[in-house]
């Protein structure tokens, strides 16, 4: 079968209108963000909308994962025990405190306007990613995720 060749820039099919959070957005309002705008993944921007890093749902799940099962186990021996509620503990049955920084991936794999339909296809198949920001000069200006691909070969069919 014949690979399929489309002369189709990131700048024709990104999203231009690119959802973001600030360094110093909690795991909750990130969280909101994301149900609210059906997407699964934000970059993190400064002020001056230069990329820092990407926060995506999988790194908010994270600290649901088995370290923290494990320190729940341990709160719960020493409540047990009826020792004095350690402030750790109240601190870590609050609301998550963590922010974009804390729970971001730094190295973000990006293109620029001018990388074809393919090159992205290419980058997000072997780094097995779904989404890549479109960046210019370190600004986001925008985001090509696989459904803008899939819909633009499903155009051309």
């Amino acid at each position: 079968m014949a690979q399929v060749t489309l002369a189709v820039t990131a700048a024709a099919i990104m999203s231009r209108d690119v959802i973001t959070v600030s360094p110093t957005d909690t795991a909750a309002a990130i969280a909101a963000k994301l149900n609210e705008h059906d997407i699964s993944a934000v970059p993190v921007v400064d002020a001056t909308g230069k990329l820092l890093g990407m926060v995506s749902e999988g790194d908010l799940m994270r600290s649901f994962g088995l370290r923290n099962a494990m320190r729940r186990a341990w709160w719960l021996d020493i409540l047990a025990e009826g020792d004095e509620l350690a402030p750790e503990f109240l601190d870590y049955i609050r609301v998550d405190n963590r922010r974009a920084t804390d729970l971001m991936t730094r190295d973000v794999v990006t293109v620029t306007e001018d990388a074809s339909i393919d090159e992205i296809a290419d980058l997000l198949t072997q780094r097995r990613i779904k989404r890549v920001p479109v960046v210019r000069k370190g600004r986001v200006v925008g985001i090509v995720s696989r459904a803008d691909i899939v819909r633009t070969l499903a155009r051309k069919v």
